[in-house]
């Protein structure tokens, strides 16, 4: 059967971009090609390619950024360290909601959690001599590979999939113990497979980060977004898992981007243990005379970058997590779409001999929400990619998330209601062509 899209518009846009390999194309050139295509052939693509929120933002903030612009906030640069009420109300947030005590001082804002990755890599591989690499416990977000290349850094990665529980402890110690590795980082919920690492796994990384005195970085983009439970109550459990309840040698990374539909103002908080916050480092000594990791990530990396963070959109953020805290904004109220919507994906997904590749958490299956992942009988996943472009479906390969199963990783972000019906009878046309692989 003819594809929805003729296959000279997909290969000419990608010849147009110069990709030699679809299973390496990044998710900025995937957009770029269904973009063409779109265009060129009149047919609706149904994008899952861009992990960027597809919902409202939240009024709340909204309405406190717009108020800080007509007082006049943008006369003043604002304060390197962040304005009082987002230290304050950050710290609350995170004893409300992950039952972790933590200073306003050790809260910064950030750019975004992506400033917030690059500050934390750029300064945790300046600490100790020989300690220049950053260890990913994948799949994860591909674009915080891309900071440690542009940055020259170094990285080392597996992919947790066959290393859950208890098996956690001899594959992580044994990069630990080369002595290399700064830091640790990876996301929870997952980003791209949507597990959860459970507490016995936390315990897991303070304890070995703890021994070999590693930094950890917790990539909290999808904050409470676990929708097999209701993490979203104010200073009431269940709380969202998080090493900092075991280890202070973290530091949290809390995004408005995802949980607040708050992406376009570019506003994150890096939320430090104290005890991190105020450690000083023979490196950083060396390198700036003196300084804890905390001051020289504000003081001397945030300045270098950006000389802070948006002062409106830093009230916005305070008034998002103060009405969270208070208890009269439930922000897992608005984004439990996102579940719903992985839900309805993956039953059509199914429904035409597709595979959800990581499809277990542990014992239980995994959760619905802002990603899914996808395979086809063992199809590598640049052939996959790239065979779905020509039925106008679009989503990364989970070879750029550090993965090492076959499949893609798709979101759910931008998926409209008519589009359902419409990827039914798509995939039902690529599974009629073929059947031959079966």
């Amino acid at each position: 059967m003819k594809t929805p899209i003729e296959r000279e518009i997909i290969d000419s846009a990608i010849e147009e971009l110069g990709i030699k390999d679809f299973g390496k194309a990044t998710i900025r050139e995937v957009k770029a090609i269904a973009a063409i295509a779109e265009k060129k052939s009149g047919v609706e693509f149904i994008k899952m390619e861009m992990g960027v929120p597809g919902l409202p933002p939240s009024k709340v903030g909204v309405e406190a950024q717009i108020n800080a612009l007509k007082n006049g906030i943008a006369r003043l640069y604002p304060d390197i360290n962040g304005i009082p009420e987002l230290k304050q109300e950050a710290a609350r947030f995170v004893k409300m909601f992950i039952n972790t005590d933590v200073s306003p001082e050790s809260c910064v804002p950030v750019t975004g959690s992506m400033q917030g990755t690059y500050a934390s890599f750029l300064t945790a591989t300046q600490c100790v001599e020989g300690r220049d690499t950053i260890l990913f416990i994948d799949p994860g977000f591909p674009v915080q590979k891309q900071q440690l290349v542009v940055m020259g850094a170094k990285y080392e990665t597996f992919d947790v999939y066959h290393f859950r529980g208890e098996k956690l402890r001899d594959k992580l110690e044994g990069y630990l113990k080369k002595g290399n590795i700064a830091a640790i980082v990876y996301s929870n919920p997952n980003n791209p497979s949507w597990v959860c690492l459970r507490d016995e796994e936390l315990r897991i990384i303070a304890d070995l980060a703890n021994k070999y005195d590693t930094i950890v970085f917790e990539d909290l983009a999808y904050f409470a977004m676990d929708f097999r439970k209701d993490l979203g109550k104010p200073g009431v459990p269940p709380y969202q898992p998080s090493i900092s309840h075991y280890t202070d040698n973290c530091a949290m990374l809390i995004s408005g981007s995802k949980a607040f539909s708050y992406a376009g103002e570019r506003i994150g908080v890096v939320c430090m243990m104290d005890k991190l916050y105020h450690r000083a480092y023979p490196g950083l000594t060396k390198r700036y005379g003196g300084g804890t990791f905390g001051t020289v990530f504000v003081h001397r990396v945030l300045y270098a970058l950006s000389s802070g963070t948006s002062h409106s959109a830093q009230f916005a953020m305070a008034a998002m997590l103060k009405a969270a805290n208070d208890g009269t904004y439930n922000f897992l109220d608005e984004v439990r779409v996102y579940g719903e919507r992985a839900h309805k994906l993956k039953e059509i997904f199914q429904k035409h001999k597709f595979n959800i590749v990581y499809d277990r958490d542990m014992d239980t299956d995994v959760a619905d929400g802002f990603y899914f992942t996808i395979g086809y009988m063992g199809w590598p996943s640049g052939l996959l990619a790239k065979e779905l472009m020509y039925y106008g479906v679009s989503a990364i390969s989970l070879s750029t998330t550090g993965s090492d199963q076959k499949g893609l990783r798709a979101c759910t972000s931008f998926i409209e209601d008519h589009q359902y019906e419409e990827l039914d009878k798509r995939l039902a046309i690529f599974e009629a062509n073929n059947k031959c692989e079966r």
